[in-house]
C-alpha cells in the first residue's frame, strides 16, 4: 500500500493521493486502506519513510574525503531535485529532515572520515543543506514561469549599464546549468570546510 502511495505521489503529486484514490487503486475498500495504515497523516509519514530507504541505498563514491563529502552532498541535491513531489509531500506534515535523513548521515559519516566532527560537522551540514535548499528555490521556479515582463530575460532586457558588458547581460538574461552550478558551489563549499574546519576530538 505505501509503495502504491508513493507511486502516485511521483507520477501525479501530492494532490493526486488520497485514501480513495489509493484504494481504487488497488482494488480494496477505503476502510481497508484506513486498517492498514491508518490516517492520511500516518500514510504520508510511511510514504515519507519508504523513499528514505531506497535513498539510503545511494552510492558515496570518490578516492579522497574531499570527493566523498562532496559526492554525499550532491546525492542529496539530486535526490531532492528528482522527487520534487516526495519533498513537497514531507514538507506538507513536517518530515523534511526525515526524508533526507539517510542522506544527511551519510555527509556526517564522511565528514567524520575527513575529521569534521561536533559543531564543525553540524556547521558543515548546515551549509551543504542551505547552498541545497537556495538552488531549489530557482530550480522549483523556473523564468517560463513567472509573470510576463518579469523574467529575467526581459528584465535584464532593459538594463544599460556602462559597467557591463553587453555579452554578460546577455548571459545574466539567460538560464544558467542548474546542476552543474549546483555541483560546483557545493565542491567549493566542501573543499573550504573540510579543509578549514578544526574538528573536535573524538569522545
Amino acid at each position: 500500500m505505501v509503495a502504491a502511495a508513493l507511486s502516485i505521489v511521483e507520477t501525479e503529486g501530492v494532490d493526486a493521493l488520497s485514501m480513495r484514490r489509493l484504494a481504487a487503486d488497488l482494488g480494496v475498500t477505503t476502510t481497508t486502506v484506513y486498517w492498514h495504515v491508518g490516517n492520511r497523516e500516518q500514510l504520508i509519514v510511511a510514504v515519507v519513510e519508504l523513499h528514505a530507504e531506497r535513498q539510503a541505498a545511494v552510492e558515496v563514491i570518490g578516492g579522497t574525503p574531499r570527493e566523498r563529502v562532496h559526492s554525499a552532498a550532491v546525492n542529496i541535491w539530486r535526490s531532492t531535485r528528482s522527487h520534487r513531489n516526495v519533498t513537497a509531500l514531507a514538507s506538507s506534515v513536517g518530515a523534511t529532515t526525515l526524508l533526507e535523513l539517510p542522506l544527511e548521515v551519510a555527509v556526517l559519516a564522511e565528514l567524520d572520515a575527513a575529521g569534521v566532527r561536533g559543531a564543525a560537522a553540524r556547521d558543515a551540514l548546515q551549509a551543504v543543506l542551505s547552498c541545497i535548499a537556495g538552488f531549489l528555490v530557482t530550480a522549483w521556479r523556473p523564468p517560463e514561469e513567472r509573470p510576463e515582463g518579469l523574467r529575467p530575460s526581459d528584465v535584464w532586457g532593459r538594463v544599460d549599464d556602462p559597467r557591463l558588458p553587453r555579452a554578460t547581460i546577455r548571459a545574466v538574461s539567460r538560464p544558467a546549468d542548474l546542476d552543474r552550478l549546483a555541483e560546483r558551489t557545493l565542491r567549493s563549499i566542501v573543499d573550504g570546510l573540510v579543509a578549514d574546519a578544526e574538528p573536535e576530538r573524538r569522545r
